[in-house]
């Protein structure tokens, strides 16, 4: 055999060897597939858990938009600030249970020497769904002082 003949065949056979070891790296291996499908279990798990939390709060919403529109309805229907008188008073509006709780109004940066003729009071609405949700709106008003 002749010289060129023999470098022909070593350079044949290295193309082929190269070809060879090319195809067994092509692809990929069974941990890149697999830590591929974790990585993908770990996303999805995370986006469903999202998910369902948007769905049971926008569940959730109607109730809730119930609880404070009875809540301010009743708000709105408290006696004018000169009738409304301290205690409490409770009822029962569209299926949801109320309590009115008008208490004193005190504080630490108000000087009792000094008397106002307003007297502040702290108001209290308490609304509860029949599901047993609640909400609670606390307010204060301001009142004229009786003459003493």
């Amino acid at each position: 055999m002749s010289r060129a003949t023999r470098s022909s065949d070593v350079e044949v056979e290295q193309r082929r060897h190269a070809r060879r070891r090319r195809r067994a790296t092509a692809g990929f291996t069974l941990i890149e597939v697999l830590v591929a499908l974790s990585i993908l279990a770990v996303s999805l798990a995370a986006i469903g858990s999202l998910i369902a939390v948007t769905v049971r709060g926008a569940r959730s919403m109607p109730a809730r938009l119930a609880l404070v529109e009875t809540a301010r309805a009743i708000m709105t229907g408290l006696p004018d600030r000169d009738a409304l008188e301290i205690g409490n008073f409770s009822g029962e509006l569209a299926g949801h249970r109320w309590r009115v709780d008008v208490l004193p109004f005190f504080s630490n940066f108000s000087d009792p020497q000094k008397p106002s003729v307003w007297m502040p009071q702290t108001v209290v609405v308490r609304v509860e769904s029949p599901s047993g949700r609640i909400v609670q709106l606390n307010t204060v008003r301001i009142r004229r002082r009786s003459a003493q």
